[in-house]
């Protein structure tokens, strides 16, 4: 009886150290994910000097290029070109103390390059707004704003939003020039005619000034195996067009009205940005090249971006402004799982193109 008291009681001691255990796991894993949590909804703002990149990679290429004579000349040359700046802006920033406003059209131009990835939910425009906020709060109307702008547009309303944000740079009559390397249609559009001035690459896509909605329906199918769909609604126009259901003639046209109102809208808009626009012109939906572009006024130059900030970087300190959101736990977790879902693909396709190529 000793001997099974002793036994159930040594038992019972490691149970309860291995559920204590468990409970200390759980509770750290919870409390780390809490913690991400709090901290994902707060990222950070990253800031890189493009002109510090920019004197980087000549540097480098000096120094491959150049013999030891040239490069030790060019680099005395160099520092003492930044002594003589370094000196001249000390001086400015010391005068200022009596003379701010004055001073302030003295100081070298600023340009914040902000890059906006677009997709159909316009997701980026949260990143977007948060870097439009911090620029706002040091720029000046003698600074400019670049967008390095890529989107083959989306949802009305997402894009809407995304044109407003950069409208707030407009009402700060800071200068806002859009580059567009690839594609900048529909929506993008929408937001490119926004600004001062829009630089395409020759072979961008531009435009798309119209409206589509697209949808299955699955009714005939439906009704062929005897199945039935309800859509029930309050108010006439509560549901025009459905995926199941029975779509009418009546849905349909007050659908298509919808959409040329939308088409309104957006014309309205471009016209009233970008007025040198013969609207009714190319409104119809098409795309263009940049260089077709150009010739509808729909674009002001051809140009890539890297040209034009490069063209910039000696009369003006270019910044590259991003706002990186911080990932979650589960985040993390899950692009985890991705990456080890994919590499074991990939790994059983390689394996059975091995032993394919085995059995010929």
């Amino acid at each position: 009886m000793a001997d099974f008291l002793s036994e159930y009681g040594l038992f019972l001691a490691k149970s309860v150290t291995v559920v204590i255990a468990i409970l200390f796991v759980v509770i750290g894993i919870a409390a780390v994910a809490m913690r991400s949590r709090r901290e994902a909804q707060h990222g950070n703002i990253e800031v890189v000097h493009l002109n510090e990149e920019f004197q980087e990679m000549k540097a480098s290429l000096e120094h491959a290029v150049l013999d030891k004579a040239e490069f030790k000349a060019l680099q005395k040359a160099e520092r003492k070109k930044e002594k003589a700046e370094a000196k001249q802006a000390k001086a400015l920033a010391k005068k200022r103390t009596d003379e701010a406003e004055e001073d302030a059209d003295e100081r070298r131009k600023r340009i914040y390059v902000l890059d906006f990835d677009g997709d159909v939910k316009a997701s980026e425009v949260e990143n977007l707004r948060e870097e439009i906020s911090t620029v706002l709060m040091l720029a000046e109307p003698q600074d400019e704003v670049v967008l390095r702008l890529e989107s083959p547009g989306g949802m009305v309303h997402e894009y809407g939003l995304a044109a407003s944000q950069l409208e707030r740079i407009r009402r700060k009559n800071i200068p806002l020039t859009i580059c567009v390397d690839r594609v900048a249609a529909s929506g993008g559009y929408m937001m490119a005619c926004l600004a001062n001035r829009i630089l395409s690459a020759p072979f961008a896509i531009v435009g798309s000034i119209g409206v589509i909605a697209q949808l299955p329906n699955f009714h005939r199918l439906l009704r062929k195996n005897d199945i039935d769909f309800e859509v029930l609604t309050a108010g006439e126009y509560k549901r025009t067009l459905t995926v199941f259901g029975e779509n009418t003639d009546k849905g349909r046209a007050k659908f298509i009205e919808e959409l040329e109102e939308t088409h309104e809208l957006f014309k309205t808009f471009v016209s009233q940005h970008r007025p040198q626009v013969a609207i009714e012109q190319v409104a119809t939906g098409e795309i263009w090249f940049g260089s077709q572009a150009l010739d509808k006024q729909l674009v002001d130059e051809l140009m890539t971006s890297d040209e034009y900030l490069m063209q910039c970087a000696d009369d003006a300190d270019i910044y590259i402004v991003h706002y990186e959101q911080k990932k979650t736990l589960q985040d993390r977790l899950a692009e985890f799982s991705a990456q080890a879902v994919d590499r074991v693909f990939w790994r059983a396709i390689s394996k059975l193109g091995e032993t394919r190529n085995w059995f010929r």
